[in-house]
């Protein structure tokens, strides 16, 4: 749908201008978008930050064996952003973001390894993110 993947490009385009964009009249465009946001296609308009300019510059995930379920300890570590429970090798894997080496071996090393019902980790470093705009097409269950 050309809404959305407009919207994802850029989320704080007005109404006016994605109208002339779409070629769509924009109160037909404003009822869509809400209509949208109704049926909970679209859950919320956000931001991206520059975590680089906040000093974030080291991003890894850690995929983790469990013994036991502690998500919650998981969740509590401030450099934590994203717990996920996955298959495979792993039991979950868990995202964070730190500022330098350093403080990515001390969160794994002195938080994260320390939690207690962890069998063992494996840190994967990003070294480079490629990533693509998603470009969204009309399901036939949602054009009703």
């Amino acid at each position: 749908m050309r809404i959305l993947s407009e919207l994802t490009k850029d989320a704080s385009i007005s109404v006016p201008q994605l109208s002339k964009k779409l070629n769509i009249n924009a109160s037909v465009l404003y009822s869509r978008i809400k209509r949208l946001a109704k049926r909970n296609l679209i859950q919320k308009f956000t931001i991206i930050v520059n975590e680089r300019m906040l000093g974030v510059n080291i991003k890894a995930t850690v995929g983790i064996k469990l013994k036991e379920p502690i998500h919650s300890q998981l969740l509590n570590i401030p450099e934590v952003r994203s717990l996920s429970e996955v298959t495979g090798r792993f039991d979950i894997i868990v995202t964070l973001n730190t500022r330098t080496l350093e403080e990515l071996h001390n969160v794994v090393i002195e938080l994260i390894g320390k939690v207690e019902g962890i069998q063992n980790t494996e840190t994967f470093v990003e070294m480079q993110r490629s990533e693509e705009d998603p470009v969204y097409t009309v399901h036939s269950s949602l054009t009703r």
